[in-house]
């Protein structure tokens, strides 16, 4: 079983809010997750965006991968808390 560390859109229509969450690389998109690990919600200025870090930290020592647009997040979020 091959874990991601992806989005999961919640909110209304052209209202956004998304979960970061683990789950099963075949599942969909909003569909069954094992874990919600953040948010992000891009609607504010800037962007908010929350971590669990404990929890983040252990699934990516499980194998859990972040798909592209996650690291992305992950990125700006260290770089925000660093500051």
């Amino acid at each position: 079983m091959a874990l991601r560390i992806r989005l999961a859109r919640y909110g209304a229509k052209k209202r956004p809010f998304y979960r970061i969450v683990v789950a099963n690389s075949e599942s969909p998109r909003d569909g069954r997750f094992l874990e919600i690990v953040g948010t992000y919600d891009p609607r504010q200025e800037p962007a908010a965006i929350s971590i669990k870090e404990e929890r983040l930290a252990l699934w990516e020592s499980r194998g859990a991968k972040p798909t592209d647009t996650v690291a992305s997040l992950l990125k700006q979020w260290r770089s925000r808390s660093v500051s």
